[in-house]
């Protein structure tokens, strides 16, 4: 990352209780309804919400195609803290290099992803922070896809009320 760049910083507020928040980040079936961008759709090859514990994902993208990732979870401090890690990884969970997973260089081979929950109300506040520069977000679109993503868990929670 170039020393000018800053890194991805999103906030988002929903509309919804912190706990009920929090339990759509750290609830493998919850997960599957909303983090994929529009249109898209993931699945889990494995999951195990839990410091520690690993995952394994693809989100498969009607036009770009399938795009694997494996992590850990770092730190899980309900209902305020989540990070974990993401790689690149082919379907069989083997680290990818950016370019073959169709990234750019500058892509980096690890990402730190900070998510903290503050209550302010009957609403919640969640932001994310991740180890990789806003620029490079926005340009392969994993920053637009964080607001489709949160727009998509937000307009879900309200149907769940």
């Amino acid at each position: 990352m170039k020393p000018h760049d800053k890194e991805l910083l999103i906030s988002h507020l929903f509309d919804a209780p912190i706990g009920i928040v929090f339990d759509a980040w750290t609830d493998p079936e919850k997960l599957t309804h909303w983090y994929a961008p529009d249109g898209c759709t993931i699945t889990y090859r494995t999951i195990e919400v839990k410091p520690g514990g690993r995952f394994h994902s693809c989100i498969h993208d009607p036009v770009h195609g399938e795009c694997w990732i494996i992590g850990t979870y770092l730190e899980i401090l309900p209902p305020e803290k989540l990070v974990f890690t993401m790689q690149l990884s082919d379907e069989n969970g083997h680290h990818t290099n950016a370019l073959e997973a169709g990234k750019s260089a500058d892509w980096p081979a690890e990402i730190r992803t900070t998510v903290t929950f503050k209550s302010i109300g009957n609403q919640t506040t969640a932001t994310i922070h991740q180890t990789v520069s806003e620029t490079e977000a926005k340009k392969t679109g994993a920053y637009q896809s964080w607001i489709k993503m949160f727009n998509r868990l937000n307009r879900q929670l309200i149907a769940e009320r």
